[in-house]
């Protein structure tokens, strides 16, 4: 069916006039957070009488302002997925966002937004690299080059224009993924107030009634769906420029207490938000089970014959070692209960599974060697000292690891992609005579692994096993007789 859109998405045509007072102001007018954050803000206007508008700051010089502007903030969110096997597909027109502000065009209108009474929030999302400091930027040469120095810039104006008032303070929870986030971003604030020899009033004001908050955010966005847009907005009445499709699955989890629980009500809606003392167990569990089962499957799974991670878990033999790998050899080594990590791992599972993201092994075969070492590696080792023998599929899954950076497998080239210092050491130790002097080239080379790991019981001696058997009788037989040897 053609698409006969006419009518361009605005407030007017689709009969969303009501305003909203700023409550929330947003640095990111980008695909991740107009599917994470702006949809949840919608969900509690929706369904908790939130009554919050939001006023999205671009933050780098080019960006979607002026298109957001142009349809008054509106767009549509596709989400599609899978949960707990059964297959989802949502559509919401999203409304919270009020007003865009580019500052490099207008940067008065920008430091305005601290006048607003109502603001409450300061929500971020400006890549990992924006949450830096620049020596170069002053208070009065503007707009502000960094991230952090436009957040100083209006803090200031806000606790001069409210005289310091203590209840003018704002909840800033930035979404950047950097550990401790908000701590971060907190330290260059405070930084910049010295660099400008701001007050000490403002320092205090900062520090006492600013509320700093570390998240830990997860969903996949792949975006502006522009390979299938005509289907897309076939499925509309008015014509949108920023369709944006996400995922099913979203994670919030905020370091905070009573007190924002109070201010933003997230009981009052059903999305995966945890509001908590400490994010670093949710972290961990992320990095472990999440990216942990990715790092794990890349290697084995492409030796084994697949291409994507949803034919590696719908695979009899290969679904069942990824799935067995994360509820008996990395879930055990975690500290979160025990219900609340197999749920986490469903629904990790679930994901995987998702048909509308085609997700390719090769795409995440970049630096295997240091994503091995901060994902795979500390469930390995805890897994050994806590049960004092070793995890049997993580083993195998190194062993892949070592013979995925050999290069080539059945006479064709894998896509191995890393830094030349690494694949070149790879290459060495796939030049030595036998597999027991690959594996000790490769388990004590400490600039991989921050340690010697030859002085882990047995570890040498399977590694050097499990290769012999991959060489000779390719993945799922070598595996079926490394567990009969294990």
């Amino acid at each position: 069916m053609e698409n006969t859109t006419t009518k361009k998405l605005n407030r007017a045509n689709a009969g969303l006039d009501h305003k909203l007072p700023i409550k929330v102001i947003q640095y990111g007018e980008g695909n991740f957070l107009r599917a994470f954050v702006d949809y949840i803000i919608d969900q509690l206007n929706k369904k908790a009488g939130f009554n919050a508008g939001v006023a999205v700051v671009q933050p780098l010089s080019g960006g979607l302002i002026d298109m957001l502007n142009e349809q008054d903030g509106l767009y549509n969110l596709f989400m599609k997925g899978v949960k707990k096997g059964e297959e989802i597909q949502q559509k919401e027109t999203i409304s919270c966002i009020q007003k865009g502000i580019n500052p490099y065009k207008d940067y008065e209108a920008y430091l305005n937004l601290a006048e607003e009474e109502e603001l409450n929030f300061l929500i971020s999302n400006t890549t990992e690299a924006g949450i830096a400091f620049d020596e170069t930027d002053a208070l009065d040469e503007t707009p502000h080059k960094s991230f952090p120095a436009k957040v100083t810039a209006l803090l200031y104006r806000r606790f001069k224009h409210f005289w310091g008032a203590p209840d003018k303070g704002l909840s800033i929870i930035p979404c950047e993924l950097i550990n401790y986030n908000a701590d971060t971003l907190k330290e260059i604030i405070l930084k910049y107030a010295g660099l400008w020899e701001l007050e000490e009033e403002f320092v205090a004001w900062v520090k006492n009634h600013n509320d700093f908050h570390n998240t830990l955010v997860d969903r996949i966005v792949p975006g502006y769906p522009k390979d299938d847009i005509e289907s897309y907005q076939n499925e509309l009445e008015l014509e949108d420029k920023l369709i944006v499709s996400a995922e099913v699955f979203l994670l919030w989890v905020i370091e905070g207490g009573e007190q924002l629980k109070a201010k933003i009500p997230f009981d009052k809606i059903d999305e995966n938000i945890k509001i908590v003392e400490d994010l670093q167990p949710y972290r961990t569990r992320k990095v472990r089970i999440l990216n942990g089962a990715h790092t794990t499957m890349v290697p084995f799974s492409i030796l084994f014959g697949n291409e994507t991670v949803k034919e590696t878990v719908d695979h009899e033999f290969t679904g069942k070692f990824i799935r067995e790998a994360v509820f008996k050899e990395i879930n055990p080594t975690l500290q979160l209960s025990e219900e609340e990590l197999n749920s986490f791992a469903e629904e990790v599972f679930d994901r995987f599974r998702n048909p509308f993201i085609r997700h390719q092994l090769s795409s995440i075969a970049l630096n295997s060697i240091s994503k091995f070492k901060v994902r795979v590696l500390p469930s390995l080792l805890t897994f050994q000292k806590k049960y004092n023998r070793l995890p049997l599929r993580l083993t195998f899954a190194f062993a892949c690891l070592i013979r995925f950076y050999q290069g080539t497998w059945n006479g064709n080239s894998l896509p191995v992609n890393d830094d030349k210092k690494t694949t070149s050491e790879l290459k060495h130790a796939w030049e030595q005579h036998s597999y027991k002097e690959i594996a000790e080239r490769v388990l004590k080379n400490e600039e991989f692994w921050d340690k010697d790991l030859r002085t882990v019981p047995q570890l040498e001696e399977k590694i050097a096993l499990a290769l012999e058997l991959i060489e000779a009788k390719g993945v799922q037989e070598g595996f079926e007789v490394f567990s009969d040897k294990f």
